[in-house]
């Protein structure tokens, strides 16, 4: 099956499920989101096209894109590095490595598992293997393989898991990934962490290379905005970035909510409030002291995250302030403990309130006296 023939096979069953309600703002009619406007056929690279899509957007911005190019650049030098796909060499982006480096890469077909164990064999013999599929792929089909093969053996193997959370969108709960962070973040000896834009993705795996164990990276559709002008200097995993400073309330962030945790910080600011925003990139192992530091410096803290709020970064942080004794107003925000609706990514964002207005909103009530 071909990347072709497997988004096919994923777009099949977009129908809409018995009694199920989808209301105009996922048909695009109310004007939600400006994503789902039509696109004027004279109109110029860069306007938005009647699937949600954004077109012309540079490849080096887009995250899920930009890591076989920085692979294959770090292959330059790296002669360990090999590249690993599921059969998604397109949708990862990762036939950039294959394209400068065609002998160290390797497609393994739909095979998730087996690719997990075969990159275990690599890792081994002193290789640096980097695998790359759809997250709910690796995540959910391979925790066993994660556990067994990469993590109790402390192997090198880096996974990037990309289109994680509700961004494939209309393919449904069968490639939504929103239970990863937390079972990713069970296994012993597995550091997770995700990436925010594609400087922060450069930062991550040039780190990657000497880390100690197995490694999950969490990466977004490819739509992700800037957050980091240029790749963060000093970065080291389990140690989160304070974006912003604020006394009323701390946004604890990570990955594709961090630039609408900025945004949102923004808004409330017209409203006279003062919100910190911190990028906790890493959920395992977390940077106990900033989440830490945010329930005794600042008046309430809210977890902001794509993914199920059972689980993930918000119940990594309130254990760590409950077992700290941390008394804080404290709420968790995210996708509800359900599968999620179907429609376009920029839709379902808006309607879970993942967006910088929904965020905003999310604040205001849990600020409310």
């Amino acid at each position: 099956m071909t990347d072709d023939t497997r988004a096919a096979a994923g777009t099949a069953g977009t129908g809409t499920a018995a009694g199920q309600q989808i209301s105009d703002t996922f048909t695009g009619s109310a004007g939600a989101s400006q994503a789902l406007k039509p696109k004027d056929p004279q109109s110029p690279k860069g306007t938005q096209g009647p699937k949600g899509t954004v077109k012309g957007i540079q490849a080096a911005a887009i995250p899920a894109f930009v890591a076989g190019q920085e692979l294959a650049d770090l292959g330059e030098t790296d002669p360990r590095i090999v590249v690993l796909t599921a059969d998604l060499a397109g949708a990862g982006r990762t036939a950039d490595f294959r394209d400068r480096h065609p002998d160290r890469f390797f497609n393994m077909g739909v095979a998730e598992q087996n690719m997990i164990s075969v990159a275990a064999g690599m890792a081994a013999s002193g290789l640096r293997p980097y695998l790359s599929t759809f997250a709910a792929y690796v995540a959910l089909l391979g925790c066993e393989q994660i556990r067994t093969d990469l993590a109790y053996p402390g192997l090198p193997v880096r996974i990037l898991a990309h289109h994680s959370g509700m961004s494939l969108g209309y393919y449904g709960t069968s490639h939504h990934s929103l239970e990863d962070l937390s079972a990713m973040r069970a296994i012993a000896d597995l550091t997770v962490v995700c990436a925010a834009d594609a400087n922060q993705l450069r930062a991550i795996l040039r780190a990657s290379l000497d880390l100690a164990g197995p490694l999950y990276i969490r990466l977004g559709r490819g739509r992700d905005p800037e957050v980091y002008p240029e790749v963060p200097a000093g970065f080291a995993f389990g140690r989160a970035i304070r974006l912003t400073e604020g006394r009323d309330l701390t946004l604890i962030t990570t990955g594709s909510q961090v630039r609408p945790c900025l945004d949102a910080a923004a808004l409330l600011a017209e409203d006279g409030l003062a919100v910190r925003v911190v990028d906790m990139h890493t959920i395992s192992p977390i940077n106990a002291d900033e989440a830490i530091a945010a329930a005794t410096e600042t008046a309430a803290v809210m977890t902001v995250e794509e993914h199920n709020v059972t689980g993930g970064l918000g119940s990594a942080v309130a254990e760590v302030l409950l077992e700290a004794g941390a008394a804080v107003p404290f709420r968790r925000h995210g996708v509800p403990d359900e599968h999620v609706v179907l429609g376009p990514p920029a839709a379902l964002y808006a309607h879970y309130e993942l967006d910088a207005a929904g965020i905003a909103g999310r604040a205001r009530r849990f600020l409310a006296p």
